[in-house]
């Protein structure tokens, strides 16, 4: 099937520049089921984009579209401005690395790396080099003699790496490479893998659907829901200035608080009034940069914010007191994690594990004004 044919995409090993990848307005369907709803992206140069999205919002069938393992309903897919849609996968310069590591369990760890080589031909001196760079680069050089059976789940992920590098791609796509790892060898392969990028500067296109993952190996992130990009932007952007309540609530662990209320116009100011407070909490929001100038009277409103973004103290004159009942308490080692009641809504708060929090306890506290989003209840969209 497709695992094998994988193995042999061919491309000169040293032909790779830096590749710029562009999709513009992918459009895929399963009979009558939208997978891709109108999909656009811009992949610049050395650029390590990650497609997150919980399961099923069609980061796969992207990823595989851009692969020429599916092919779109319509739409381009452009690499160096080349139009690559009627182009056999083996044709695009592209490496695919697959969670199922796809090797061949028959050959040696050495006959994996450089079998797709061999199979075009490469001179003998070239496989040579090119084996032992990688080798060193990915510290498998000792492995080089045995068979995918007796390696770790950690060394085979670098031995499908081996051999996707090996060619030199223009481009290379990652299929949630590390989900069969355990926590300990994820955290220690994204390291690895955020190192490679430094030193390669290859361009990068990378499905997972661990945020954590995603915050720390893109330099941008598209989030997917549903066959459509509900933003793509940098981490540090996507974490502070969500586009949309599913962005808000799909990043940040614990997710961002999303306190229900009415947005208004008082004095000369624009407050948040949160439900169930009868209108007695005005929490002053005119600092907030607005998308457009909040002309409304009134508007129904989710007022965002982090649980880590909740202090004690008054930290800044951004902060606004507020009066929580404590419910819950979660002790994660070095933090612990909060639910207060507030008015009948659930707010998390996370603290370091210093502080000694009583449950069932009306406390004082203070939410940053300056690190709100604010989102319209109907459109749910950032306002």
């Amino acid at each position: 099937g497709i695992r094998v044919f994988a193995e042999d995409w061919s491309s000169d090993v040293c032909s790779s520049d830096l590749a710029t990848l562009k999709i513009n307005d992918i459009n895929k369907n399963f009979g009558k089921t939208e997978v891709l709803k109108g999909i656009n992206l811009d992949i610049k140069h050395g650029e390590f984009l990650v497609l997150l999205g919980p399961s099923g919002c069609g980061k796969s069938t992207l990823l595989n579209t851009i692969a020429g393992l599916e092919t779109s309903n319509s739409g381009d897919i452009l690499i160096d401005n080349h139009n690559v849609n009627n182009m056999e996968p083996s044709d695009r310069d592209i490496a695919l690395v697959f969670q199922s590591y796809a090797l061949y369990p028959a050959m040696t760890v050495k006959k994996n790396v450089t079998f797709g080589l061999e199979q075009r031909k490469t001179p003998k001196e070239k496989i040579a080099k090119a084996l032992d760079d990688v080798s060193n680069l990915l510290q498998i050089t000792q492995l080089l003699d045995r068979k995918p059976s007796q390696l770790s789940g950690g060394q085979r992920q670098r031995v499908a790496m081996g051999r996707a590098l090996v060619r030199d791609p223009k481009i290379f796509l990652f299929d949630e490479p590390l989900s069969n790892l355990d926590a300990k060898l994820r955290v220690e392969m994204r390291r690895e893998i955020k190192k490679l990028h430094q030193k390669l500067g290859t361009t990068i296109v990378y499905v997972t659907h661990d945020q954590t993952e995603a915050m720390s190996l893109g330099t941008n992130i598209a989030i997917m829901d549903h066959g459509l990009i509900q933003q793509c932007d940098t981490p540090k952007n996507i974490y502070n200035k969500p586009e949309s309540v599913f962005v808000a609530d799909f990043i940040g662990s614990p997710s961002m608080n999303l306190i229900e209320g009415k947005l208004k116009k008082y004095d000369n100011d624009i407050i948040f009034m949160p439900n169930g407070s009868n209108d007695r909490i005005k929490i002053p929001v005119g600092n907030y940069s607005f998308k457009n100038k909040f002309e409304n009277t009134e508007l129904t409103t989710y007022l965002g914010i982090r649980p880590e973004h909740i202090y004690f103290d008054k930290i800044n004159s951004d902060c606004f007191e507020i009066d929580l009942k404590s419910e819950l308490l979660e002790y994660t080692g070095h933090e612990q994690i909060v639910t207060f009641d507030y008015f009948g809504q659930q707010v998390l708060g996370k603290f370091a594990s210093t502080f000694d929090i009583e449950i069932n306890k009306e406390l004082k506290l203070n939410i940053d004004t300056s690190q709100i989003s604010l989102f319209d209840k109907d459109s749910k969209k950032r306002i």
